[in-house]
């Protein structure tokens, strides 16, 4: 290093001196440990970092604006098209859906189940049905859940999980019952989020179906 150079790095340290210093009695006039904090806030963040935190905002702040309705007979068309699209995209529409989706007043409705509909600025974007059993062990089939592919990110599926859970628990069921197929990765991680466990054994009507689930409601 030239003299010069040895000169420049004197100052600098001397100046970081300053700086330290400076700090350090800045620190003490304050009421809080602001080193402490900004380390509290590097641990938080390698926890989650602040691109995940946004999103999550971002997802409250969409999800404000979502209202879960009760199914109406204008609602049929989405219910239908939504779980279409959803079925056909990775599987075959199966006679069982056809029946639901078709007439969801007679098979779902009158059967005494239920149809909630997620809608955003009078656009439908998400539905979830409660199906009747006649089970000895379940009370209803949560089924026919689909979000819009336009609106997934949102929360709008556990918004409406949620909300399909409380009125299952307001037409007294104890047990609920669910079936899927584990291709649906993200269908699966939030009927766990919900609290729903694996179980085997039930019978199912569809050939698509290799994971069957239950929640405990009592």
């Amino acid at each position: 290093m030239t003299q010069k150079g040895i000169d420049i790095s004197i100052k600098i340290q001397e100046q970081y001196t300053d700086i330290e210093s400076a700090m350090k009695k800045t620190l003490r006039q304050t009421k809080h440990n602001l080193w402490l904090a900004i380390q509290e806030f590097e641990y938080l963040l390698d926890e989650k970092s602040l691109f995940a935190r946004v999103l999550e905002e971002k997802k409250v702040r969409e999800s404000s604006t979502i209202e879960i309705l009760e199914y109406l007979p204008e609602h049929h068309s989405a219910f239908q098209e939504l779980n279409e699209e959803w079925i056909t995209t990775y599987f075959k529409l199966e006679d069982a859906d056809r029946k639901a989706l078709d007439n969801p007043k007679d098979y779902i409705l009158d059967k005494g189940g239920a149809i909630l509909v997620a809608v955003q600025d009078n656009t439908v974007l998400g539905v979830c049905a409660l199906l009747r059993m006649n089970d000895e062990k379940y009370d209803f089939e949560l089924a026919k859940m689909a979000v819009s592919p336009k609106a997934q990110g949102k929360g709008i599926g556990y918004l409406l999980g949620t909300s399909i859970i409380e009125k299952a628990r307001a037409l007294k069921a104890s047990n609920l019952y669910l079936e899927s197929n584990t291709i649906l990765k993200p269908a699966i991680s939030l009927y766990e989020k919900l609290g729903f466990k694996k179980i085997a054994g039930h019978y199912t009507p569809y050939e698509r179906c290799n994971i069957q689930m239950e929640l405990k409601l009592k």
